[in-house]
């Protein structure tokens, strides 16, 4: 199984964009050396006081200059708010940096209604589905000069390595984005940490609607990635104590607390106690928001998940109270994993 990283730049108690951003570099130089497939930043917007990765077009520059080897890509960037051809120049500009290890993470997302107005995003777009569609695909036509002579973008061109174009992914986290991924023909990526509940029926939509893609980057059998938060200690127990952030962060997330995250007493405070270790092995239909375990117990855990939505590739997302923490965790995982350089 291959493993990557999706990393949301928390800005760390009393710190500042700066910090964080120092952390998400020292998480993907880990991430490197460990021998993780890819590492992947988001887009989160109105929430600087918590998560500095706003813009991670700027990010993945930066990231570029500081790793060797591994991919690097967007998770996601959200193209309700702005051109194809702009986010085709992004990602065209990020391939000249870094050859042949760019990946171009394809979303969409509303976030608090201030940020959408500042961004002159429009919340009420009709039939949002094929205009999603519509943009992933130009986007991809820009990134491979794929418009027909006839077209007015045909004489438009983007800066490139001249190796390995950008790869595309779409991103989501209901079956209506993997049916868009299937149809287009290219990777799909599911968020199981934000909806959970569609993770199985998404991957068979993305199966059912799957069609072979004429588009440059395109496949011809599905692939796939299921991204899990996940946390790993020593113990089942010792991971259990640490999932309590995610759990407890969660919880405010549903009463309007959005981006906080509470120490792991504060969050074991709230939540009334430990939580009790995530199971070696889930029931039938079963997928926790959060998961936790030894690398011995989160090998099973994640392979079961995977084998359940047919991927060979699972992304981890974290919600950790502490920079150390997520080190000694994703370390933790890479060995229980036998990815380990």
């Amino acid at each position: 199984m291959d493993l990557s990283l999706v990393d949301l730049s928390p800005i760390p108690d009393g710190g500042t964009g700066t910090d964080a951003f120092a952390n998400t570099v020292e998480a993907a130089q880990q991430a490197e050396r460990l021998g993780y497939d890819r590492f992947w930043v988001a887009e989160h917007h109105g929430m600087g006081e918590t998560l500095a990765g706003t813009t991670p077009e700027v990010l993945l520059g930066h990231l570029a200059a500081e790793t060797e080897s591994i991919r690097l890509g967007s998770g996601a960037v959200l193209l309700n708010h702005y051109s194809p051809f702009k986010v085709a120049e992004v990602f065209g500009t990020l391939d000249a940096l870094a050859p042949g290890r760019i990946d171009a993470g394809l979303g969409r997302a509303n976030g608090p209604a201030a940020a959408d107005r500042a961004l002159e995003t429009s919340r009420h777009v009709e039939n949002p589905d094929e205009n999603h569609a519509e943009k992933i695909e130009a986007v991809i036509s820009h990134l491979y000069d794929e418009f027909p002579d006839e077209h007015d973008y045909s004489d438009l061109k983007i800066p490139r390595s001249g190796t390995e174009p950008p790869v595309p992914w779409v991103l989501g986290s209901s079956p209506s984005s993997a049916a868009i991924a299937g149809k287009l023909g290219v990777r799909y990526c599911f968020a199981g940490f934000i909806r959970p509940q569609f993770a199985t029926r998404a991957f068979e939509e993305y199966r059912e609607q799957f069609q072979p893609s004429p588009l440059g980057g395109g496949i011809d059998e599905p692939q796939g990635i299921v991204a899990v938060n996940a946390v790993c200690a020593d113990t089942d127990e010792q991971a259990a104590r640490l999932r309590a952030v995610a759990e407890a962060s969660y919880k405010r997330m549903r009463r309007g607390e959005v981006g906080t995250t509470p120490s792991v007493d504060e969050a074991i405070a709230e939540l009334g106690g430990v939580p009790e270790p995530t199971p070696e092995r889930l029931g039938d239909g079963e997928w926790p928001r959060a998961i936790s375990g030894s690398p011995e117990t989160l090998e099973t855990l994640l392979t079961q998940l995977a084998d359940r939505v047919g991927v060979d590739e699972v992304m981890i997302q974290q919600v950790a109270d502490s920079h150390e923490n997520a080190l000694r965790s994703h370390e933790l995982l890479a060995e229980g994993l036998g990815i380990t350089r």
